[in-house]
């Protein structure tokens, strides 16, 4: 469901780089995962197309030996593509879990964002949220089922799941963007659907008390030194920021910098950079908070290591705000991402004699 989502985002960056100092070669991948060559790829970005799609036997595999991608075409020979640094917006599973990000590691290519690790932590919301509370950073109550564990007590599970969080609380899938299989439960009898929804997305789910919140984020940008924009608010068109809230409907609003007293918005700024740390993210991050409507307390919800980036999106309109232009943003991730690679070129791989 990212698959279109990602596509946007691609237009948006190619059309916004600075032609006197970038040659864009665009790389599409179908939803089945097939890499294309620059020309089809191309091709798809003027067309329109909400979907990369593959015609003819054209495509690109990878080849580490030989130092990157190579173009295939119609049983032809092996042509070497020349890649400086490649700015992912491959949304989403495969996309933003490190997968990409290893493939491109594997091929010598400096890749905007964070690395595999980083990637893989920020996209699996269990594993994210514990190392956000072994930092001592604020997270809501929340807990996480296997899939397996359900199936072989589903009355047990849901019966600990209510009396730890009560209702009303949201299901997701432990691994997953666009707010795609996340559900609002209200009573019991709606969480075995609830639940089975989010195990169509993934193995596990995390299950999070719902609180009466705002939705604030914060985009943060850097390697080991980072900085965070202003905050945002989320106003969504439901109940909360759901896909069709996100992407369908546009009576959503965006409140641009968020109307926080200043003391919450620089708290959130400073835990927006903590949580970017605790997972040893690098490039860019966009930070989800929830602020308690009565007491304004504040939860840290989960990072976004690759955040949609069509200029209406709200990582780059939040350094819009902060005076950074969406244009001169792409130039400091590929500046960061260039840096980021020759750091790691300096790791020694071999012993010396």
């Amino acid at each position: 469901m990212e698959h279109e989502v990602s596509v946007v985002s691609a237009r948006g960056v190619a059309r916004a780089l600075d032609p006197a100092r970038y040659e864009v070669v665009p790389v599409a991948i179908t939803g089945e995962g097939r890499w294309l060559t620059p020309a089809a790829s191309s091709a798809i970005l003027s067309s329109g197309a909400p979907r990369a799609e593959a015609e003819g036997d054209a495509g690109l595999v990878v080849d580490p030996g030989a130092g990157g991608l190579l173009a295939l075409s119609n049983g032809h020979a092996a042509v070497p593509v020349g890649l400086d640094v490649i700015f992912s917006v491959v949304h989403g599973w495969g996309g933003e879990d490190g997968r990409i990000q290893g493939l491109l590691d594997l091929a010598g290519i400096p890749c905007v964002g964070s690395g595999v690790l980083g990637s893989a932590v920020g996209m699996d919301k269990q594993v994210a949220k514990a190392l956000f509370q072994e930092r001592g950073l604020p997270v809501g109550p929340w807990r996480a089922l296997l899939r397996s564990a359900w199936n072989a007590d589903r009355a047990g599970e849901e019966r600990r799941l209510v009396e730890a969080l009560g209702f009303p609380m949201f299901v997701k899938p432990a691994n997953g963007g666009s707010s795609v299989g996340i559900t609002k439960v209200r009573d019991a009898a709606a969480l075995p659907a609830a639940l089975q929804a989010g195990f169509a997305h993934d193995r596990k789910v995390v299950v999070e008390r719902g609180l009466d919140v705002r939705e604030i984020e914060c985009a943060v940008l850097g390697n080991d030194r980072t900085e965070a924009s202003v905050c945002g608010e989320i106003v969504p068109a439901g109940e909360f920021y759901d896909y069709a809230a996100k992407y369908q409907d546009d009576s959503s609003r965006l409140l641009i910098p968020a109307p926080l007293p200043p003391d919450v918005a620089e708290r959130i700024r400073g835990l927006a950079q903590e949580a970017f740390r605790a997972l040893d993210l690098a490039g860019l991050a966009r930070v989800d908070f929830f602020v308690e409507r009565d007491g304004g307390g504040v939860f840290l919800n989960e990072v976004n290591t690759l955040p949609g980036f069509t200029p209406i999106s709200m990582y780059p309109k939040l350094w819009e705000a902060s005076g950074l232009s969406y244009r001169d943003l792409l130039t400091r991730l590929i500046d960061l991402a260039r840096a980021r690679h020759a750091e790691e070129g300096m790791r020694r791989t071999r012993r010396d004699g």
